[in-house]
């Protein structure tokens, strides 16, 4: 919940920021949306990335964080 309320928090930051100075944004709509897919996608890839080649790193900080969680 704390992720959305950030990232609601800086796109309002950003948003009142050009509307006072007057900039429009600099991507159309569907050019933005396509931006956050990618982003997205990208850390998904790197997630993945990191169970391919230190899958055992990855299963203990997974273990980890489920303890913390149940704790």
């Amino acid at each position: 919940m704390t992720g959305f309320l950030v990232s609601l928090a800086m796109g309002l930051a950003v948003g009142i920021a050009y509307g006072l100075t007057g900039i429009r944004s600099p991507a159309p709509p569907i050019i933005g949306l396509v931006g956050l897919l990618g982003m997205v996608v990208g850390e998904q890839a790197v997630v993945m990335a990191k169970m391919h080649f230190f899958p055992t790193a990855t299963q203990q900080s997974q273990q980890e964080s489920g303890q913390r969680s149940k704790g």
